[in-house]
């Protein structure tokens, strides 16, 4: 919760000159003032203001004012600035990551700081920071402390404040602050409006565009733009109503606007969801009719929908148009190919996408990187994939805890587990090891029987803070098992639950099983004492202890059943 001086914490601690006093304290003074000179009254003898020791410091004031100036305010941040601007306080407050403290400083600088006067900067700097933290109640004491103040204000704040309540889901928020804007001498414009179309469809409120939208002259006086024209575009095709969408489109010349390359992209996109790569051609066709060019973002769109019917050759030949056309692939576009041809199993042609999306400064997505990764293993290619990691850490494209665990993974399943070490001793010299990565490699090294080095994995991993996981201890335990070991796996149990890593039925079954190949019945008589209720034993595996040590295993079975 975020407090004001009126709450209690936001101004600082008053202290006089030479000793702290509170406030409460100036009260009780006060209150002495008025006792002594009520007992003055009735005893003549008696002058309270001359050379008594407790309260000589209080003769010369005359008002709660005078008293109060022979105190000081401590800032609630320090150097404070001898001289303060409005500019250079909306530079603190944008500065300061904690919120509570912005708010102090924006009232202590009101509030005691001499001859300061908030401004429109200063209360939009506060607001911003505050409507992005999602601190809305703390924002709407401050709209109100605007309005009652009289500063003259700019639209840009609401819009802020009306964007950020969309943002956090809360669109009739939104609303209210939009409506409300007029309150404080700001005209609205379509800007504002504009941006709560945009708040209503990231809510899906659809029809709310809509009603907003043929009362905007009405009602807000204002005149929809283009911009506005293509929001209700979206919120027609985001619920899937191309008709209405194309209405709009035949309106917006009787409505003095002209469609842009924006407007066609939104239908074509609505075209595309539904699969209709016949709508979705004819919509870019219209665009290439016009005499425009169509960007980035619509050729991607068009990409993407031949990508998701398997149409990779119709979708190569859009970007070859795309060359043609001299426009430039963005990320996205790069992104759409790779995995079509990823899912294509045309793994060379994704791997050469990848690099041409590097050399042109995009930065692909781990997502991207794994996803490829995958496919070039899949296909057999693990040396390509290794090169394609390496590449990744010459191009300052660092291979992040994923990308990592994903080629470990496929290192250890081809047998190349000191690769794998390797790798992952290269991807440490610039990365800390998540827990996936530790576990992957835990995991491979434990398949291969190669225990020890294993367990020097989980000690680097303990000793540098990453906490193992029941699949970390899951590995070992299965590891142990697979070698013979089952009595160690018992001792991993034994830990795992002194660390308050909860088993699961995996870690029972295997450890169980493993016990029950080395015929251990006192081992498995302590591994039952572990699971009190018997929940994570499955039936399966209580039916092959019981064939192997018959009745202990049966009493215990019975025993441990909950009570009817």
């Amino acid at each position: 919760m975020l407090h004001t001086p009126d709450s209690g914490s936001g101004g600082g601690v008053i202290k006089p000159m030479k000793m702290m006093i509170m406030s409460s304290q100036i009260s009780k003074a006060a209150r002495k003032i008025h006792n002594l000179r009520h007992y003055s009254a009735n005893n003549s003898s008696v002058d309270p203001f001359v050379a008594h020791p407790s309260h000589h410091h209080l003769a010369a004031i005359e008002s709660k004012s005078q008293l109060l100036k022979s105190y000081t305010v401590t800032p609630p941040i320090k150097p404070w600035p001898q001289k303060l601007y409005p500019k250079r306080l909306v530079s603190i407050i944008t500065q300061q990551q904690n919120l509570d403290l912005a708010l102090q400083i924006f009232y202590h600088a009101g509030k005691y700081h001499p001859g300061f006067e908030h401004n429109y900067e200063t209360y939009h700097s506060i607001i911003h920071k505050l409507s992005r933290a999602r601190a809305f109640e703390a924002v709407e004491t401050l709209l109100s402390q605007l309005q009652k103040s009289g500063i003259k204000c700019g639209e840009n704040l609401f819009i802020d404040v009306l964007r950020n309540y969309g943002l956090a889901s809360r669109p009739k928020d939104s609303l209210r602050t939009f409506l409300r804007i007029d309150d404080f001498g700001v005209t609205k414009s379509v800007r504002s409006l504009n941006t709560l179309l945009n708040v209503m469809i990231q809510n899906r409120k659809y029809e709310l565009v809509h009603a907003l939208f043929k009362n905007s002259r009405r009602k807000f006086n204002i005149t929809p733009n283009v911009f506005t024209c293509n929001i209700l575009l979206k919120a027609f095709c985001k619920k899937g109503d191309i008709e209405g969408a194309l209405k709009v489109l035949d309106e917006m010349p009787a409505m003095g606007m002209v469609p842009n390359v924006v407007t066609y992209t939104t239908i074509l996109g609505a075209y595309v969801s539904k699969g209709d790569m016949v709508g979705a051609k004819k919509m870019f066709d219209q665009i290439l009719d016009r005499g425009w060019t169509p960007d980035a973002t619509t050729y991607t769109i068009l990409m993407d929908g031949f990508c998701k019917q398997g149409r990779l050759v119709d979708a190569v030949k859009v970007m070859d148009d795309m060359e043609d056309n001299k426009v430039d692939p963005n990320d996205v576009t790069y992104g759409v190919m790779i995995e079509a041809f990823c899912k294509a199993k045309k793994t060379g042609e994704a791997l050469n996408l990848l690099d041409d999306m590097i050399e042109k400064k995009y930065m692909p997505t781990s997502a991207l990187c794994c996803r490829l990764i995958d496919a070039l293993c899949e296909d057999g290619k693990v040396e390509d994939a290794c090169d394609l990691w390496k590449k990744l850490l010459r191009k300052n494209c660092t291979p992040d805890n994923a990308i990592s665990s994903a080629l470990i993974h496929w290192l250890c399943k081809k047998r190349k587990i000191w690769e794998a070490r390797k790798l992952f001793d290269e991807f440490e010299k610039s990365s800390i090891p998540s827990v996936l990565t530790y576990n992957t490699l835990i995991g491979g090294m434990c398949e291969m029987g190669e225990l020890c080095e294993a367990g020097r994995l989980w000690d680097d991993m303990v000793e540098k803070g990453c906490v193992p996981n029941a699949f970390t201890y899951n590995m070992l335990i299965k590891g142990f098992c697979k070698g013979g070991s089952a009595k160690e796996g018992v001792k991993i149990l034994e830990e795992m639950l002194d660390k308050r890593c909860l088993p699961n039925k995996t870690t029972y079954s295997v450890l169980l099983t493993g016990l029950c190949e080395s015929g251990d019945e006192a081992e498995v008589m302590k591994v039952l004492d572990m699971d009190t209720g018997g929940e994570l034993i499955d039936s399966d595996v209580w039916q092959l202890l019981i064939n192997k040590f018959g009745s202990n295993v049966s009493k215990k079975r019975n025993a441990m059943q909950p009570k009817v």
